[in-house]
């Protein structure tokens, strides 16, 4: 047999090899009012919270909210690490790493959906028109968190 030909055929079986082994991703469709929506399941989220040092009433709601979410509906991952809240003073020095990373400005809610190795940095602004009402609130993070991990 012709030498090329022995080549292409093993790099085809070394690639149907390697595929074999990764992890298909999970979908979920959702449908919303006569449209529909696939959304990917994720392995793990980050929710994160930026402020400043001196925080007005809503800043300060945003992201107790956000954690209240977390450790009420989701007490399960958020102690295995399949979510993580994370409280962040982007006018620390020592936190402009994540702020850039995040591009943050300013008070912020951002959701980072990752799955495998892959980031979905998101800022999430919806909450700011929840924050006067405990209940939307918690219900539309909770909604918003369900949906990513496929619940």
């Amino acid at each position: 047999m012709n030498k090329n030909i022995l080549i292409i055929i093993g790099i085809i079986i070394i690639t149907l090899i390697i595929f074999s082994f990764l992890k298909p991703k999970e979908e979920v469709i959702i449908e919303k009012e006569n449209e529909i929506e696939k959304v990917e399941i994720t392995d793990k989220i980050e929710v994160v919270h930026f402020h400043g040092t001196n925080q007005c009433f809503s800043c300060i709601k945003v992201g107790e909210y956000a954690l209240k979410t977390i450790q009420e509906k989701f007490k399960e991952e958020y102690e295995n690490g399949t979510i993580v809240f994370m409280d962040i003073n982007g006018e620390f020095e020592e936190n402009q790493e994540i702020v850039q990373k995040y591009k943050a400005r300013g008070s912020s809610l951002f959701i980072n959906s990752i799955i495998g190795s892959s980031y979905n940095i998101k800022e999430e602004t919806t909450v700011w028109r929840l924050v006067n009402n405990e209940s939307s609130y918690l219900e539309y993070f909770e909604d918003k968190l369900k949906t990513l991990l496929g619940k």
